[in-house]
């Protein structure tokens, strides 16, 4: 299933790509994408893991840049 989020505060392509990366290592992700100019990460997740996988996005995300957001 595929999912696109907006994404607030994301300051820095570095830290886009970097979320990118982190985010595809997450279980249940089949692929990712952070778009930095565009402030919004496209999500290719199985149906059975997507209540798990959002919120281990969220803490990649406050990892990475902590002001940064998902918008649903």
């Amino acid at each position: 299933m595929k999912k696109i989020f907006k994404v607030v505060n994301l300051d820095c392509p570095d830290c886009a790509a970097k979320m990118e990366r982190n985010i595809r290592k997450i279980k249940g992700v089949n692929e990712a994408s952070v778009n930095f100019m565009g402030q919004k990460i496209t999500l290719d997740v199985s149906e059975a893991e997507y209540d798990k996988v959002v919120p281990e996005v969220e803490r990649v995300l406050s990892r990475v840049e902590p002001s940064c957001k998902l918008v649903y």
